[in-house]
């Protein structure tokens, strides 16, 4: 690795500015911006620059907020990384929990009725606009309930604005399966369509998984009303308080 930048990395890791580093370094702060965009400081590092703050080296509100913003961004970035180091290794066991928490959430779970009356069969549904919500629900419908990809429907819920053929190609990615598997879209008119909210919002619509099996609807609420039985009755009521 360049010399230069190794005595960069170091320095920062120390908790050296970048005027400061930059003056031993002798590199644009361009240059040491992308350096250094990944470092996470520790927090001893963290405090020797917010000691710089109130000690005022640095000249002017402008810098100081910018300072002020970078701390609070390495904070954050380092937080999420002990977060996310807690996570252990996933089992099967656990996709089919996240599986019954993510339709106890989001899937449609009213028995369907028609003239008032309960009917036989049942639809499982599930509808999301986050693309790794649904990468993780087909993956659940797939090694969990054993479904067969051919018997996955998916159907995209789209805005006027939104190209349909590239709504389908990104989703067709997302989920790994076919445009067999698409049915006809839905157009939805909202405020987004009216000009109230920003087109991107949604780029890409919704998308509704369903799979027409009354058997496996069933036991997929089965696992939803298990999953609420071990969080209302096992930990809620092991919980200190």
């Amino acid at each position: 690795m360049n010399p230069a930048r190794v005595k960069a990395l170091r320095l920062r890791i120390e908790g050296r500015s970048y005027n400061e580093i930059q003056k031993e370094v002798g590199v644009a702060k361009s240059t040491l911006s992308l350096w250094l965009r990944d470092v996470v400081l520790s927090e001893a590092a963290l405090k020797r620059l917010e000691s710089r703050l109130r000690q005022g080296v640095t000249n002017g509100f402008v810098k100081r907020n910018k300072l002020q913003t970078h701390v609070a961004r390495q904070r954050m970035i380092a937080t999420r990384q002990r977060a996310r180091a807690l996570v252990p290794k996933l089992s099967r066991d656990d996709l089919m929990l996240a599986g019954a928490l993510l339709y106890w959430a989001e899937g449609y779970k009213r028995l369907r009725v028609r003239n008032g009356k309960e009917i036989t069969s049942h639809v499982i549904s599930f509808v999301n606009s986050d693309p790794e919500m649904i990468t993780l629900f087909v993956c659940f419908l797939k090694e969990i309930l054993n479904i067969s990809p051919k018997n996955i429907r998916l159907c995209m819920r789209l805005y006027p604005h939104i190209n349909e053929k590239e709504a389908g190609s990104y989703w067709s990615k997302i989920v790994g399966l076919t445009k067999e598997n698409f049915i006809a879209s839905t157009y939805l008119v909202t405020g987004a369509s009216k000009g109230v909210r920003p087109h991107n919002r949604l780029p890409y619509g919704t998308l509704q998984v369903a799979v027409n099996d009354t058997n496996r609807f069933h036991h997929l609420m089965g696992l939803v009303e298990g999953v609420k039985e071990r969080f209302l009755y096992d930990i809620i009521r092991t919980l200190p308080g």
